[in-house]
């Protein structure tokens, strides 16, 4: 698991509340121009649509759909279609017509009930179940599958829209024709907010439309940008509406709001210029100047109880556009002269809750301050180095600028995280979220993005994020994975690699390609210990705990990679007790080849709950079981994988190797977030986890000092942490920890957010110490197409 818990892998969402779209358009249209679906429609409409109903203060119990005739014949609805599609495009369903409607008459259509408690409608005239958003939506009229009319209201993304976008609705409001119902294909022209008045087949004839609600005037303080972002992590306006707020949009954030910044910026540099309005994209356009009311609001990435910063927003936003295609403000060069972050100093001393503290910001010292004071401005940077892998999933990339420095750079061009006092802060995430899919081409680390990438500037669980509006071309670095070298004859080879919840259930894909990493990469090590393996039906939580078959289909694809024949050794867990993905039970296994030297010992008797012990001594040393688990009642294992311990021999050598998987660090505080210097919580958990394994090994020393002992695996931690230490021990039995061996840039396995570091170990007791060859094999943290988020580990040694 990485430095601090991954954020959940969800779009953030934000509830609001759009004012009338006749407040919107003031010198200028504002919404979404798509290319009509069809020509003007010169008999049957949509004259009115509402999608509040039942919800709180909604006047009536259920959503509805208004049909108006404006032509002279009567209208046979036999084969005529409503299709609600959410803001998004995706379908919400059909309602069926029949009936017919009368040249000058309404036609009413009952959609979907909400749970409130309401008037009920007039007698409808057709009845469906849609459930349409109150605020954002299609609906889409169609005659034997051709569309005859659409209505898109609110903050709409889809094509299904004429024009420009409708106005939002809410609970209170419906879109209505304006008086005649006259059909010009533009949504924005035709519709205006109105009080709900539905109208069935009894309605007066020839009547239709409304002028629609003339909104109030916008109420609260005069503010600028700057006034509303203040000095501070926080606004001091926060919680009071405000107006004649002025900027240019910069950038829109799909359906759910857009970003404004000041054309007039004061010179104070602790006041950012750029603002997040949450709502009303779909009525905005980049380029547009806006003048603005709303309530000042605190948005917390992943809700209140987190470590999170929160971002100053205005909501239930009142928007004047007053003008359109206006230049975008400079963007600020990230690594210019006063734009350098502090790279390793997050917040000087230690204020705590930096949102409670009473700071004021101080960019040019700590660089939580730094990002603060441009918190939705438009920034850039020239020739950005990715410093870890894409996370193709979410089109996001760590990056740096091209000039940075005071840190510790990895021979492949990351930043190393190598003690708590190198948060190597000027990291930012590069999102491709407001691009077309696939804009940003995917980094490996140590790649560049040649040129100008552009954006503003957001924050989001955890990170400092640069939302991209515009993006460079990527060049490699050159990064390739690494390959050990085969164990010479007399040297045992044994490896540890987490594989990420393998299950059956994965594609084959990635069987063959763990496979191929295995025999190719690793070389094929005599023992290897996997840590994730989950049971044969994956995350299905039915109360299955083998992995039988999990193991069967690596090994099977080892064996087809051109690899030895392997075997595997585990043992189950109770169901649901380790901890990982629920259902999964994933657990630590040994797979081994005894084609050159190395055998297993099996000894009976080993379960999930009863403890592996120590017997005999001097050469005599042993283990009662084989496979065994360390203390596994013991609190410390609570929700958390226990140690596997295998005794097997080396040309008839004792060799004992201890398999780990510590508890995650998922609870601790983000590096960048509001609580500094960040607490740790989750290390409480692994102090005793390596307190249990350090005593079992001390147990196996004292029976004889010069047993050969690997202790490896998941440790979940870093080399410079308590944990380790403890695992290391001191003294004559001090176990050496191999990735301290290495050159320092080159200690990591992991990369998390741009951090190169180290969660995965290889310790080994003091008889192995004296001649070894030990890799970090890096196959996977550096790639975006990695079949893990770890890199495998090898160590080849003489066993005496």
């Amino acid at each position: 698991m990485p430095l601090s818990p991954q954020r959940p892998r969800v779009t953030r969402v934000r509830l609001v509340t759009l004012l009338a779209a006749s407040a919107l358009a003031v010198g200028g249209s504002a919404g979404l121009s798509v290319t009509p679906a069809h020509a003007a429609s010169k008999s049957v409409v949509i004259s009115a649509v509402y999608g509040g109903g039942g919800n709180s203060g909604a006047p009536y119990q259920n959503d509805y759909i208004e049909l108006y005739n404006g032509g002279t014949s009567s209208i046979d609805l036999s084969g005529w279609t409503l299709t609600y599609y959410s803001a998004s495009g995706n379908s919400g369903g059909t309602t069926t017509l029949s009936g017919s409607v009368a040249p000058g008459a309404h036609f009413l259509v009952q959609e979907g009930a909400g749970a409130g408690s309401a008037e009920p409608l007039p007698t409808p005239d057709a009845t469906g179940s849609l459930n349409m958003s109150a605020s954002n939506g299609s609906v889409v009229l169609r005659q034997s599958g051709a569309t005859v009319d659409t209505v898109g209201y609110g903050a709409v993304t889809s094509s299904y829209v004429e024009g420009s976008n409708a106005p939002a609705m809410s609970n209170t409001t419906s879109d209505s024709r304006t008086t005649g119902c006259v059909d010009t294909d533009d949504n924005a022209e035709d519709f205006v907010t109105a009080d709900p008045k539905p109208l069935n087949s009894t309605a007066p004839v020839g009547e239709c439309g409304t002028d629609g609600k003339t909104p109030p005037p916008p109420t609260g303080t005069p503010s600028t940008i700057e006034e509303v972002q203040g000095t501070s992590f926080q606004s001091p306006l926060v919680g009071k509406q405000v107006k004649d707020v002025k900027g240019v949009v910069t950038a829109t954030n799909g359906s759910a709001g857009f970003w404004i910044q000041s054309t007039t910026p004061d010179d104070d540099p602790r006041t950012s210029e750029g603002l997040y309005v949450f709502g009303g994209a779909g009525m905005v356009k980049v380029g547009d100047a806006v003048t603005v009311a709303g309530k000042v609001t605190e948005y917390r990435p992943g809700g209140v109880d987190n470590g999170n910063l929160t971002t100053t927003e205005l909501g239930s936003p009142n928007i004047q556009v007053t003008s359109s295609g206006n230049a975008l403000p400079d963007a600020v060069e990230i690594g210019s002269k006063g734009h350098v972050p502090p790279a390793q100093t997050v917040e000087q001393g230690d204020p705590g809750n930096v949102e409670k503290a009473g700071l004021t910001l101080d960019p040019t010292t700590n660089a939580l301050d730094f990002w603060e004071s441009m918190e939705g401005m438009r920034i850039q940077e020239t020739d950005a180095k990715a410093v870890g892998p894409t996370e193709t999933s979410y089109g996001e990339t760590p990056i740096v600028p091209a000039n940075t420095k005071e840190v510790t750079t990895t021979p492949d061009g990351g930043v190393l995280y190598r003690s708590y006092d190198t948060p190597n802060a000027m990291r930012l995430i590069l999102s491709d979220a407001l691009l077309p899919k696939g804009t940003i081409a995917p980094a490996n680390t140590g790649d560049t993005y040649r040129g100008v990438t552009a954006g503003v500037l957001d924050y989001d669980f955890g990170n400092f994020t640069l939302m991209a509006t515009s993006a460079a071309a990527r060049e490699s670095g050159g990064t390739t994975r690494d390959v050990a070298k085969p164990a010479a004859k007399k040297q045992a080879a044994v490896a540890t690699f987490n594989v990420e919840n393998l299950a059956p259930t994965d594609p084959q894909t990635k069987f063959d390609r763990l496979a191929g990493q295995i025999v190719t990469n690793l070389a094929s090590p005599d023992v290897l210990a996997i840590e994730e393996i989950q049971d044969n039906n994956g995350a299905t939580d039915d109360g299955t705990v083998d992995s039988t078959q999990t193991t069967d289909k690596l090994i099977a694809a080892i064996k087809a990679a051109g690899g030895p024949s392997y075997k595997a050794e585990w043992i189950n867990p109770e169901n649901d007790q380790d901890g990982g993905q629920p259902g999964g039970n994933i657990r630590s296994v040994f797979l081994y080849r005894s084609d050159r030297g190395m055998t297993f010992v099996p000894k009976a008797g080993g379960t999930a709950t009863n403890s592996v012990a120590v017997t005999g001594k001097g050469k005599w040393a042993s283990i009662n079981y084989s496979p065994g688990r360390i203390d596994p009642t013991n609190k410390a294992w609570d929700d958390s994988r226990k140690p596997l311990v295998g005794e097997f021999l080396w040309w008839g050598k004792p060799l004992f190797v201890v398999a780990n998987h510590f508890a995650s660090k998922g609870g601790d505080d983000p590096l960048m977030g509001r609580y500094q210097p960040p607490q740790r919580s989750s290390e409480v958990q692994r102090h005793a986890q390596a307190t249990a394994v350090r005593g079992f090994v001390d147990e196996l020393l004292k029976a004889n000092k010069h047993a050969n002992i690997i202790v490896l695996g998941d440790l979940n931690d870093f080399n410079f942490s308590e944990t380790a230490n403890i695992v290391k021990g001191s003294g004559k039995t001090k176990m050496t920890d191999l990735i301290d061996t290495l050159p320092a840039n080159q200690r990591y396995s992991y990369d998390y957010q741009g951090n190169s570091q180290v969660l995965d170990q290889l310790l080994v007791s003091p008889a192995l110490a004296k001649k070894f060859d030990y890799q970090v094999v890096h196959t996977n943290s550096q790639f975006y197409d990695q079949d893990s988020d770890h890199d495998p580990q090898v160590v080849k040694l003489p066993v005496h």
